[in-house]
């Protein structure tokens, strides 16, 4: 920028409404037809009538992107609200006054603040409504024998649950890694011990070291990494597996009737993590390349080349409930309805099970007793 020019303008921020074309009311993303379907009139409408409006799924590069290289088009600003309790930055919609967090139910209030981000390149669209992911979750709860009684019927008031798309990054990268360790060959050997004052012959296990070095190669694939802080990351990696191959190229359509949270996880962060996931295949690589019935690896040194990245969005349907002052949280695969979340304890129950075990106990005690 030349010295004494204003600053570019800020980028507009991008909103993504759907008119229903025979009322005028806004649609929403049917789960189940796979359409843009209209509450208030019933008009359905599919997702590629209008045709133009999606962008092509793509890696991105990723050293273009650590030095603010990629081109302007893969940049979006939208408008979010940030939880002062957990600091999901979840997008609402522009007339959205308030609400609660869908993440913790916090209660928040949307202001004007924007997001500057990498645009989703994908997603996996919602294949569960509502009432199938309230379904699976009310399944859950049941299984939970411990669970206290209050939270299982505050859940089965019929609350809404939020239909958010969480933020992913997936990576991809070719490594090839050279190392040295040492093969191990298991052998046994026959010696003559004394036990008992009696001699007599035991085998026993010996291992045969020999050095090893070699090389090894993999093309990772869409290396999945959580883009959030907002959940636990056990609840969100027990959603998997996703079938990242259904992956659709991001159409703001998918997003119509729903919510979607920023990232807060940057990408250099984010590889970091993928480079941790892959570093622990290498190693399972290594030592099969290794062999033998036993391995000792001492050294791997990996060559990463071909960085890219993708940007997507994957369904989540999500319940927080305040229950006796404490939050409890759960989430829904929305695809396979799967289901994470706290495990609630009911004291009263569990004490009632210990005095059960402990009459049990003692009843078995008080037979073998009398029979001895």
């Amino acid at each position: 920028m030349t010295a004494g020019m204003p600053p570019p303008p800020p980028a507009p921020v991008e909103e993504h409404r759907f008119p229903c074309s025979a009322c005028g009311s806004d649609m929403r993303f049917d789960a189940t037809g796979g359409k843009l379907v209209c509450d208030h009139c019933g008009h359905a409408q599919e997702i590629d009538s209008e045709g133009g409006r999606a962008r092509a799924m793509r890696e991105l590069d990723f050293e273009a992107a650590l030095h603010a290289d990629l081109p302007e088009t893969e940049m979006e600003v939208t408008r979010v609200s940030s939880c002062p309790s957990c600091g999901a930055q979840v997008e609402f919609d522009a007339d959205l006054h308030a609400a609660e967090c869908p993440y913790c139910a916090t209660p928040v209030v949307t202001d004007t603040g924007t997001h500057r981000h990498i645009k989703p390149g994908g997603l996996l669209p919602f294949g569960l409504t509502e009432d199938d992911a309230r379904k699976a979750m009310k399944d859950w709860l049941g299984r939970l024998w411990f669970a206290p009684n209050g939270l299982k019927d505050y859940a089965r008031k019929g609350r809404r649950m939020s239909g958010i798309y969480v933020p992913y990054w997936t990576f991809d990268a070719d490594t090839a890694s050279a190392y040295r360790g040492e093969r191990g060959t298991v052998y046994y050997v026959t010696k003559t011990v004394t036990r008992n004052g009696k001699r007599t012959q035991v085998r026993e296990q010996r291992v045969r070291w020999s050095p090893k070095s070699g090389h090894v190669a993999r093309f990772f694939d869409d290396v999945l990494v959580l883009a959030s802080r907002a959940l636990p990351k056990q609840y969100t990696d027990g959603l998997e597996p996703w079938d990242l191959k259904a992956l659709e190229p991001y159409r703001p359509e998918f997003l119509a009737g729903y919510r979607a949270e920023g990232y807060t996880i940057e990408l250099p962060e984010g590889y970091e993590e993928a480079r941790a996931l892959m570093d622990n295949v290498i190693l399972s690589d290594v030592r099969r390349d290794i062999g033998g019935d036993r391995q000792r690896v001492h050294n791997v040194s990996t060559t990463v080349s071909d960085v890219t990245f993708k940007h997507i969005l994957l369904p989540v349907w999500m319940a927080a409930y305040k229950y006796r002052g404490k939050s409890y949280r759960f989430v829904v695969n929305g695809r396979t309805g799967k289901v994470q979340g706290e495990r609630p304890w009911s004291a009263w129950k569990i004490a009632f099970a210990v005095l059960v075990l402990a009459i049990v106990g003692g009843t078995i005690g008080y037979f073998i007793a009398q029979n001895q």
